[in-house]
């Protein structure tokens, strides 16, 4: 089968921000992360979303992405339907661009399926966010990150 050419995505700084993994049980899943040698190095709410969020690097201050651990901080979040079809685990990938709205329209132009009509507030200080669905090939749901300001918690060093 032949796949069409598709535009590449503007701004992408070919960087993976953070791996998403939904949970019902922030402290438990911490404690698993920690057995890998990372630790909590940001944290904060996702307020459009009504999550709760922290990110988890490795402890020695290596680059790179982190894992971002995601609970709901209130009834009708963003992850409940995620969480009670398909239980804790993997629920996005992040991908940093240099705007998250162009980015986002460029997606939607190539079929994405766009999960936010805008970017939002994300959970850290200056991150903003839109959730796309690639589609079915992958399943995937991307986060498209971009930074408008100083980033906290990027230097793997403990809360």
């Amino acid at each position: 089968m032949m796949v069409p050419a598709s535009p590449t995505l503007p701004g992408v700084r070919r960087t993976i921000d953070h791996l998403g993994v939904a949970t019902h049980d922030m402290a438990a899943a911490g404690f698993e992360l920690e057995r890998l040698g990372l630790c909590r190095v940001d944290a904060g709410p996702a307020e459009d979303y009504g999550v709760s969020c922290e990110f988890w690097a490795p402890a020695n201050g290596g680059a790179g992405a982190t894992v971002e651990l995601v609970s709901p901080a209130r009834a009708g979040s963003a992850i409940d339907s995620s969480l009670a079809s398909r239980g804790p685990g993997l629920h996005h990938l992040a991908v940093e661009v240099d705007d998250v709205g162009e980015a986002l329209e460029t997606l939607r132009r190539s079929g994405g399926v766009r999960l936010d009509r805008q970017p939002r507030t994300g959970a850290r200080d200056g991150m903003r966010v839109a959730f796309v669905y690639l589609g079915r090939a992958t399943g995937l749901v991307v986060e498209l990150v971009d930074y408008r300001g100083p980033r906290r918690g990027t230097t793997g060093g403990r809360l």
